[in-house]
């Protein structure tokens, strides 16, 4: 996989959608499911369009899903913050579903530091309004 954060819609009806995250440093790469509620990407469309402006020191969260074995499926937390102009740093921390293994109940988790800029979070604001919109299938956030 290319550097970056990959949306894929693999499941949706009324009320959630089903999305397979991939999350690439260009040397590790997790992937992991979590369940978003239709409301929650047009809110995320509408937020980083309002949170591109912030280049001085901007951060902003997404959050799918919810870390810990009493939530259904994964969970995906990625901070976005502007440090340096031009530059959009991006630390991604993600878990699988929980399962067994052995006596316990584990999830497999990851934490992956990304570079992007504002033009490229441009492409990816409009391919998550497409998506939310099923014009499409995913979206993805390139990174440097």
């Amino acid at each position: 996989m290319k550097p970056g954060i990959s949306f894929t819609k693999i499941w949706f009806d009324d009320d959630m959608v089903e999305l397979r995250i991939q999350v690439s440093n260009g040397r590790s790469t997790f992937v992991n499911e979590v369940y978003v509620g239709h409301q929650q990407l047009t809110e995320l469309v509408a937020d980083l369009s309002r949170f591109k402006a912030h280049v001085h020191g901007g951060i902003y969260d997404i959050a799918f899903g919810s870390f810990g074995p009493e939530y259904a499926h994964g969970a995906f937390h990625a901070r976005l913050h502007f440090q340096d102009r031009g530059i959009l740093f991006v630390t991604v921390k993600s878990q699988t579903d929980f399962q067994d293994f052995g006596k316990k109940n584990v999830a497999s988790e990851a934490t992956l530091y990304l570079k992007t800029e504002p033009a490229l979070l441009d492409n990816f604001i409009a391919e998550v309004k497409e998506m939310s919109d099923g014009k499409r299938e995913n979206a993805a956030l390139e990174t440097i």
